[in-house]
């Protein structure tokens, strides 16, 4: 406490405002977040000249040196004040941030597991792998897509579906069908993750390219194959046909086999061009015209030989699924009604042959013969 003072002092008064930042509560109204508010408040300070403090006049300087040092104690208290609130605020600022980022993170990969667990929006298995089936059939409406291309009675579809069965094939020649493809896939493949191999064509995967076995190998190719691998092929080739007429109603006699009919092996490698891109969503009428009927058979087992690979016909709604099983059979009219794809293997190797037929003789083909 300072001494009584008996004389005058000079001193002036300075109106000084208490600054303290306000920051806005989350979700209510007030301040502007940042804006700075406070309260104004008067005390007694010696008078400042250009180049200082100037010395009071008289002994009761001091006097106002203790409203000084009281009022900038006020002061001091109240920034620091201040900065512990704003320090307060930006820890919970940081408290509330990391706990959103974690929120958010455990959100991602609940969505992840989800979409993981049902990849490709598949609702319902067609067949599993594991179950043998006799026979199995789905009508579904025909397209429109059949309209644009010369009908053939008792041929062109007017009953639609898919089947599957695993009575027509035997695993042994399904085995034995699968070692023809791995001799004719052994002369070359593709340097991305698709090859094919077509008997009747002689098209063979090479590189990023495609070659002609019969012209590329001559004499070799019977060195490869045997007239009974051509005679066993055209002996299945027969007994799908036969199938798929008696389960969609018609004379197999007024299908044709067509192009393109051919072996395919998959696996993980990456795509070097668009010909390895086998998992894009198609229509096989669409993408050939001369398709009416399209078959698949299976040379090798999902979740065994392969991971990925499961053939999806995409329905409105709700996805089905085939589940590859060596010898089976899956057979479909090749409209927009079937509309599918296949999932993109991700281990392993995945052996098939397709085989198309048509209405159209024009379109038509001979089976493959060892020359």
């Amino acid at each position: 406490m300072a001494a009584a003072h008996d004389g005058p002092v000079r001193c002036r008064e300075v109106r000084v405002v208490q600054l303290r930042m306000e920051v806005e509560a989350e979700g209510t109204d007030g301040p502007e977040r940042g804006a700075p508010t406070g309260t104004e408040q008067s005390f007694w300070l010696p008078e400042f000249g250009v180049s200082g403090v100037e010395e009071a006049a008289g002994p009761n300087a001091d006097l106002c040196a203790e409203s000084l040092l009281f009022h900038s104690g006020l002061f001091l208290c109240s920034v620091l004040s201040v900065k512990k609130s704003r320090s307060q605020q930006e820890s919970r600022r940081k408290w509330l941030k990391a706990a959103f980022l974690i929120s958010s993170a455990v959100l991602g990969g609940l969505l992840s597991w989800s979409y993981l667990k049902n990849e490709d929006g598949v609702t319902e298995v067609l067949a599993h792998s594991s179950e043998s089936l006799q026979d199995r059939f789905v009508e579904v409406p025909c397209s429109e897509d059949y309209d644009s291309h010369k009908r053939f009675e008792g041929c062109t579809p007017r009953k639609c579906g898919r089947g599957i069965t695993d009575a027509l094939i035997a695993r042994e020649e399904a085995e034995r069908i699968r070692r023809i493809a791995e001799r004719g896939l052994s002369l070359g493949g593709s340097d991305g993750g698709a090859s094919i191999l077509d008997l009747h064509s002689g098209a063979l995967s090479l590189g990023k390219h495609f070659v002609n076995l019969y012209r590329y190998f001559g004499d070799k190719i019977q060195d490869v194959f045997t007239e009974e691998d051509f005679q066993l092929y055209r002996d299945i080739r027969q007994r799908i046909q036969h199938r798929i007429a008696q389960a969609f109603g018609i004379s197999s006699s007024s299908m044709y086999l067509t192009k393109p009919t051919f072996f395919s092996r998959i696996n993980n490698t990456e795509a070097k061009t668009a010909h390895d891109e086998y998992w894009h969503p198609h229509i096989d009428k669409v993408a050939y015209g001369s398709f009416d009927y399209t078959s698949l058979l299976y040379l090798s087992d999902y979740a065994e030989d392969f991971g990925g690979g499961r053939f999806v016909f995409m329905d409105v709604g709700s996805n089905k699924t085939v589940e590859p099983r060596s010898g089976r059979v899956s057979f479909f009219t090749s409209g927009s009604e079937n509309l599918h794809r296949v999932e993109k293997v991700h281990w392993g190797t995945r052996y098939a042959v397709t085989i198309s037929f048509t209405c159209n003789p024009d379109h038509g083909i001979g089976d493959p013969v060892l020359t």
